[in-house]
């Protein structure tokens, strides 16, 4: 690891200062520090400044408003979330998206905001190889050891988003606010997060000099429910090999909102609009889930080694929406 400078910023406004006067990419936040340090420790990033968000306390909050709407500080922690009993009453897929993403110890330190911007787990990217994400001209994963890899092709990497959180804030329609020398800016979870193009080549859109202070969850239909389901390679504590993410509101009986977002099978989060479209106005049966679930994977394209993401992504699917909706439990 190389050295740098380490301050620390009090306020949203003293780290958007700090960010603004080094050189781009001169400075990193530091929270909790989880992905961050990993990146550092194997030279993937070398900042000349850390800029330590801790002392910020105003970033550390979990309400829900009169409307409704939870209010999350990015410097709230996975496990602040994962326990709060009243998200748990009300919005139980974020506590469930969060309970395994890590160790207890792990989840006490990961702070929400930088459970977002966690970078890929592909061994290439993390190791010795000048792959794509990195600058390079070949994505090595592409047609070498997949496993762990993409099932749906949306850019020249096909390393998949390692946050649990991220699909579960993008079923309930979560909006970030986020923090420039220009002032707050309001962008969708959905908008938010972006495949990896030769002019940008990292999963989110957030400025160098920029703050991510806060995650947004509106108010939800009357009677939603949601459901999140992760498989993993081993029995705790791993990254999703593939997740699932619903949240289903009914009246009388019938689909009055749906949203289902999987997780492991891309860059960034999939939000799957072919199953919303199927499911609203309908009774959900088990028949019907199964060819919402069918929808779901239709758009696949496994690599060599990854084929058995298809049928887990079409089962974890069909069982979030059962879930979500009673179904199942």
């Amino acid at each position: 690891m190389k050295a740098f400078d380490h301050v620390t910023a009090a306020s949203t406004r003293e780290a958007v200062e700090l960010l603004s006067s080094a050189a781009p990419d001169g400075a990193r936040l530091i929270a909790g520090g989880t992905d961050l340090l990993t990146l550092m420790k194997a030279d993937l990033i070398a900042p000349p400044r850390l800029i330590d968000l801790k002392p910020a306390s105003e970033l550390r909050y979990l309400r829900f408003d009169d409307a409704g709407a939870l209010h999350i500080g990015a410097l709230t922690t996975l496990a602040d979330l994962e326990r709060h009993p009243e998200v748990a009453q009300r919005l139980p897929v974020l506590p469930q998206s969060v309970r395994d993403a890590a160790t207890p110890q792990l989840r006490a330190l990961a702070t929400v905001g930088g459970n977002l911007l966690q970078r890929p787990r592909c061994w290439y990217y993390r190791g010795d190889a000048l792959c794509w994400l990195k600058g390079g001209s070949a994505c090595f994963a592409r047609d070498g050891q997949n496993k762990y890899h993409a099932i749906l092709d949306h850019s020249p990497c096909v390393a998949v988003h390692p946050s649990d959180l991220a699909p579960a804030l993008l079923a309930l329609d979560a909006e970030l606010v986020i923090h420039g020398p220009g002032g707050a800016r309001v962008l969708p979870v959905e908008s938010f997060f972006a495949a990896p193009t030769d002019q940008e080549r990292v999963e989110y859109r957030l400025a160098a000099d920029e703050v991510l202070a806060e995650i947004t969850v509106p108010r939800q239909p009357e009677g939603a429910r949601g459901a999140y389901l992760k498989v993993m390679d081993r029995q705790a504590w791993a990254f999703a090999l593939v997740s699932a993410a619903a949240q289903v509101a009914l009246r009388d009986g019938r689909i009055e909102h749906v949203r289902l977002v999987l997780g492991g099978v891309a860059n960034v989060p999939q939000r799957i609009r072919a199953v919303e479209d199927l499911l609203t106005g309908q009774e959900l049966t088990p028949k019907l889930a199964e060819q919402a679930a069918e929808r779901a994977v239709a758009g696949a394209k496994p690599l060599a080694h990854n084929a058995y993401k298809v049928p887990l992504a079409r089962e974890l699917a069909r069982r979030a929406l059962l879930a979500a909706t009673g179904l199942m439990v």
